[in-house]
Formats: structure tokens, sequence, C-alpha cells
């Protein structure tokens, strides 16, 4: 009986398990077996194994080889053992170092021509591997600008099993392995995004957008077709302050484990911008599969914007699905075998017409729904939602041709004054840990230091006896009042800033209410 072992990664949502990788070779009839809860895709790497060592040059023994990814209790999914399994049985066949071999990570998708292919979920496992005292990982090329990102591993990338197997042969520990010039996470890059003087007009859409930009507020857009209301979501990430390195890796793991891998050198510091289809399932917004538990848009906007166009034809289960991340900040997915959680605070913007037909806004001469349809539409979308929503914003059909040759705003400058308004509410709440004024829970608005005079909330407490605010909106309708302040250079809101931001918060302009 001859052992070998080697060391892989299994992720159970952005957590990682260390994998000892088990093989044994016995005198019996030739067999290649894996044992440890593993996958379809898993339990098929015996063939890829097989004709991928005889590719490179080190044909398997003859004898019965048995596999146990160990602890044998945790679920392993995919692909990404091959590149371990393939080491684990060369060692225990003595053509590479047992002992080497078990202190390095590996991962990757064996090719029957010996290639090393990529995988998903590699930020997340080489992370894991950092926390378990792993200073070493063979991943393959094709992943090597995304496993670079991880701080405090050596990577050695690697486009074949034959390159493995050379390299431990000819320089023996990893450490004396070549070491290719890698991006580290200092390298910083940012996709393009649209730019806000591309718009036209509307002026009081702008500064809904800018005080959502500024405190990190939920938006809801409404208004005919051709208005701007798509322009003016797409646009809402360039005016955003940048993520932190920390913030984009984050981002970046919950695009690994979709398969999103990297191409090219540098940290996106973007927030992200998801705009499902509305035609979208539960599973696809909030996340969902069978095995592996995949994240959904919700996951996939963390940090950045959730942007639901058309909002009233998602399907309402969709729709009422993101009450809970809205409040909580996570999704947790529950399965019968299993349970994960997956990061979701994300900044939601809902867009929608006044009416099915589109053509409801105004005086609606030319509108053809009926009444009942038209019903029918707003109620789609639910008072728990919209009660979510902080900000609920009319945007016209812009109607002066004039307003066509006129340059807005730029993102810029709108930037600048953004940046300004959250380092203002950064500083304030400090102490407490919250960055954004969206951030803070309600007692901490209505009672303590920062409580407002009666005076000054007069119009607000009226709103709320008169039954048109929940308690949950009031205290939203605070944080807007905040940012507002912020914006303006108010140290403390003002009873205009409330009643601005009441009059934001309340949907009866939108007749959705």
């Amino acid at each position: 009986m001859i052992l070998g072992s080697a060391t892989s990664i299994a992720l159970h949502g952005l957590e990682g398990y260390a994998i000892r990788v088990e093989a044994q070779l016995t005198n019996a009839l030739p067999a290649l077996i894996v044992s440890g809860l593993p996958d379809a895709a898993c339990r098929q790497a015996p063939e890829r194994v097989r004709a991928a060592c005889s590719s490179a040059g080190a044909p398997l023994p003859t004898k019965k080889i048995v596999v146990n990814l160990s602890p044998a209790s945790v679920p392993k999914s995919g692909t990404g053992f091959d590149l371990a399994i393939a080491c684990a049985i060369l060692a225990a066949g003595e053509v590479l170092s047992a002992r080497l071999c078990a202190a390095v990570v590996h991962l990757g998708e064996l090719g029957l021509d010996g290639s090393v292919r990529a995988i998903s979920g590699v930020l997340p496992a080489l992370s894991c591997a950092v926390k378990e005292g792993v200073t070493d990982a063979v991943v393959p090329v094709a992943n090597a600008a995304e496993a670079a990102l991880v701080e405090g591993l050596r990577i050695h990338p690697v486009a074949g099993l034959p390159e493995v197997i050379g390299c431990y042969r000819e320089f023996g520990a990893p450490e004396r392995w070549p070491m290719p010039e890698l991006p580290r996470a200092s390298a910083v890059a940012g996709r393009s995004v649209p730019d806000l003087a591309d718009l036209a007009g509307q002026s009081e859409a702008r500064a809904a957008v800018e005080l959502a930009a500024a405190g990190g507020h939920h938006l809801m857009l409404m208004g005919p077709p051709g208005s701007g209301k798509t322009m003016l979501a797409e646009r809402l990430v360039g005016v955003v302050p940048p993520l932190s390195v920390e913030g984009a890796l984050e981002v970046l793991a919950l695009r690994s484990l979709k398969g999103e891998t990297r191409s090219g050198a540098g940290l996106d510091l973007t927030p992200p911008f998801v705009a499902p289809h509305h035609g979208s399932s539960l599973a696809a917004m909030v996340g969902g599969g069978s095995a592996p538990i995949r994240p959904g848009a919700v996951s996939m906007a963390h940090r950045g914007v959730l942007f639901l166009d058309e909002a009233p034809e998602f399907r309402i289960d969709v729709l009422q699905a993101l009450r809970q991340p809205l409040e909580s900040g996570s999704v947790t997915i529950a399965r019968a075998r299993d349970t994960v959680t997956f990061p979701a605070r994300f900044q939601l913007v809902l867009a929608a017409n006044p009416c099915p037909c589109g053509l409801g806004s105004g005086k609606a001469l030319q509108c053809s729904c009926t009444p009942m349809r038209r019903r029918a539409y707003a109620a789609r979308l639910r008072g728990p939602l919209l009660d979510r929503v902080d900000l609920q914003v009319h945007v016209p059909a812009v109607r002066r041709s004039r307003t066509l040759t006129v340059a807005g705003e730029s993102s810029a400058a709108v930037a600048a004054r953004v940046t300004t308004a959250r380092r203002v509410a950064a500083e304030r709440w400090r102490a407490h840990g919250w960055e954004r004024n969206a951030d803070v829970p309600g007692p901490a608005l209505r009672l303590g230091p920062h409580a407002l005079s009666r005076a000054v909330t007069a119009g607000l407490d009226r709103a709320l006896e008169a039954g048109r605010l929940t308690l949950r909106g009031y205290d939203r309708t605070l944080r807007l009042a905040w940012t507002q302040a912020d914006l303006v250079g108010h140290g403390s809101p003002t009873a205009e800033d409330v009643g601005m931001a009441l009059a934001l918060r309340t949907s009866e302009q939108l007749g959705v209410a």
C-alpha cells in the first residue's frame, strides 16, 4: 500500500475548506475511484486525470487507485480538483515528492492533452488557503491575474501538467520555482462609465440621482418612455466614490464564483452595475442552484447598483424577494442539505412607465389603458417594496427643444459634491462605524445627540400620524434629510431639508401609493 497526498480547496459560498486529497495504490484490478462526496463533474475526474497523465508522459500505474477527498463529509463540486488528484496519484507512485505536494494548494481542471484549464472561484479559494497557513499555490495561467490579487501567497501559474511535473522534479520546493511577474492588488483600474453630461434636461431627476449617490439611498424613477430613466440609472455608478481595495476584492470574489474570470491586470474600483432582464427568475435574482449554490443578481450588485428597468414587468415573487436583502444587506439561500449566505448590500434603482402603454403621464390624452389596467400595473410594485425605496421621482418627457443643445453638468462635477457629502457623513458617524447616511439605524436618528427638534420634524410627524408614512418611511425620510443637509452644507437638517425629503419620499404623485 502506497500513499500520496496533495492539497486543494472546496468552496461553500464565499467560504472555503482545505481539502486533503489522498491517493492509495494497491495491487488489485486496475481502477481509479474518487470518494468523499464528489458531484457529477468531480466523479468524472478519473478519465480526465488518466488521459492527462498519459499525455504528460507519466501514465498511471496499472494498480487499483483510490482517491479520497478529506474531510469526506464536505461536498465537493466542480472540476477544480483534477490537478490535485493527479499530483496526489503521481506522489503515491513516487513520480513526485509526496512531502512537497502535500504542502501546496493545487487548483485547475485537466484537459485530455494535459493542459491545465481555468476554473471558477479561484479568488475566494486562495483567500481561504491563506487563512489555512498555505504559502504556495499552483493555478492555471488563465486564472493567474485573479490569483495574484491575494496577498500572502506565492502564485505559480502553469499551462499544463508536464510543467508541474517538470518544476517539481527540477526545482523541488515551490519557493525555488521560477516566479513570473504578476500584478498585485495595488494596481488598480476602472471601467468606462457613461457621463451625466449626455443627458438633456431633467434637472429635478439629476438632483435626485445626486442625492441618492450622496447618501446611498434607493431610488425609483417613474416616467414615459424616452424621458431618460435608463440613462440616469446607468450613470449613477459614475458619480459615487470608487470602491476601496477590500471592497473591490469582495466584489471580484463574487464574480469569480460565477466564473467571470479576470482578463488583464489591475483591480476594478468602479462599483458594479447589474441590470437583469425583467424575465429573470427568482433564482437568477437572489441566487440558487443545487450544487454548488451560486450568487444571484442581488449579490453580483453588492457594493454597487441593482437596476430593474421596466420594474412592474418583473414577476411579483421576484420583486418581493428583494425586501429581505434590502434590509439586511445579505441573502441566505436554503436547500434541504445546504444553506449559503451571500453579501447583498446594493443600491436599488427602479424604473417604470406610468402605465402599460407608457403614455399615461400628464393629461394622458393618448393613453389607451383602462383604469383597471392602470391600477393592476401600478399594484405590481406593492407597498412593502416601495416602503423601502427612499426617493420616488417623476421623470417627465423632454418638451423643450432648446435643452437638446445645452450640455448638462458632467459626472465629475457631481461626483465632487457627492464625495464631499459622503466625507461629512462618514466623519459624523465614524465612532459608530457607519459610512453613509443610508447605513444609520432609525433609533440613532430619532434619539440621542442627533435627534432633530419637533419644530424641524413637524411636517414629518404629521405625515406619520396621518398614516402617509410608516415608521420605516419616517426613518428613511430622516436619512434623506441628513444627506440633503450634507450636500448643501447645513450642519444639521432644517425644516426645509426635511420637507424636501418628505416630498421626494411620498409616492402619491406617482400614482403607486
